[in-house]
């Protein structure tokens, strides 16, 4: 099967990890991969195997006639047979699609905003599905939306997956005590609710004098991004960095105590299989999938309550045994759940004729 991830950038994201994911796996499980950048190139790059054909289009704006073309060009020199459409992909895969009827477009749905979905405008997207041949979501609550929103002959949740990454060196370290070490996998952006997290850390510094708090992610939005230092500057609180975009995140997570994330809505955030796989033990919020990958493996809070944040992260600081415990138990289950393999037989049946 000869397969294209269309992505918007490589900037470090859920989805855009998935994309770089699903190319890298697809070539090692005996398939021709290929992945488009169409918008952005990024740091994600570093991380796509060099056997996957990659093709970046620098498109200017949804109707960049050239960027179409060579695209199009593409596809039909390597013979592209299911274009697999990350996010606001679809609109160009449908034109593909309409350029080359043969090809079969999945559009793969890594809506973070699962808890507002009324407030979702979907004119277009629900126009371009009738061309789908099916639709990938990440969890229940949109698969249950695309079934009742969309035109697409199948809907399947299909899970997000994590691979080991032991081989990808990180550019930096971790500063602070190693026990202390608390960690936010997030862009930073409204949606993670890093205020939530910023208020609950300055509780439990109050009780541990030790913890330190580290935000990784791209600061998309300057506003967001200047308030939360102004809120880290306001406060007096201590030890907390921003380290922005990074490679090799595993490494950098291994480093860590603990994982966490404070999100007021969620599809099936990577970062929380990223924290399984480098035995993290994890607090999040109760959002999106959250509590189903998690289970009883570590500690779920409801959304914008920063004192239950605070209490769940105390106890694990206190409780070192308990954290490892829980931790090794979470890696286990992401292992075993939340593998490329686990969802391959899933994704063979979306993309055969």
């Amino acid at each position: 099967m000869r397969v294209l991830q269309l992505i918007d950038s490589l900037n470090p994201g859920g989805a855009e990890r998935m994309a770089v994911n699903l190319a890298n796996q697809l070539l090692t499980n005996g398939h021709e991969s290929f992945l488009c950048a169409s918008r952005e190139e990024g740091i994600l790059k570093a991380s796509l195997d060099g056997e996957v054909s990659y093709l970046f289009l620098a498109k200017k704006s949804a109707l960049d006639l050239p960027a179409l073309l060579k695209l199009y060009k593409f596809v039909k020199k390597h013979r592209i047979e299911v274009i697999h459409a990350h996010s606001s992909g679809f609109f160009w895969a449908t034109l593909i699609k309409r350029l080359k009827p043969g090809i079969r477009v999945i559009w793969h749905d890594h809506y973070g905003k699962s808890e507002y979905l009324k407030e979702r405008k979907y004119g277009l997207l629900k126009k371009c599905s009738s061309s789908f041949a099916g639709i990938i979501s990440v969890n229940e609550i949109l698969k249950e939306w695309a079934e009742n929103k969309l035109h697409s002959p199948q809907v399947k949740f299909i899970r997000n997956f994590v691979v080991p990454d032991y081989g990808q060196p990180s550019s930096t370290g971790l500063k602070g005590a190693p026990e202390g070490r608390i960690v936010c996998l997030a862009n930073l952006r409204p949606q993670k609710d890093h205020f939530n997290l910023l208020t609950a850390y300055k509780r439990v510094k109050q009780q541990h004098s030790s913890a330190s708090l580290h935000l990784i992610g791209v600061g998309s939005d300057s506003g967001y991004t200047g308030s939360l230092q102004q809120f880290v500057e306001s406060n007096s609180l201590q030890d907390v960095y921003f380290y922005g975009a990074q490679t090799g995140v595993q490494q950098l997570l291994r480093e860590a105590a603990i994982g966490v994330l404070s999100s007021n809505s969620e599809g099936l955030p990577v970062a929380l299989l990223e924290y399984g796989i480098s035995k993290l033990p994890v607090v999040c919020t109760d959002v999106g999938e959250c509590r189903q990958v998690v289970g009883n493996r570590g500690k779920i809070v409801p959304p914008a309550n920063s004192r239950l944040l605070a209490e769940a992260i105390i106890e694990y600081l206190s409780d070192p045994e308990k954290a490892r415990e829980d931790a090794a138990a979470f890696k286990q289950h992401i292992e075993e759940n939340y593998s490329f393999q686990a969802i391959l037989p899933l994704l063979r049946e979306l993309y055969s004729p």
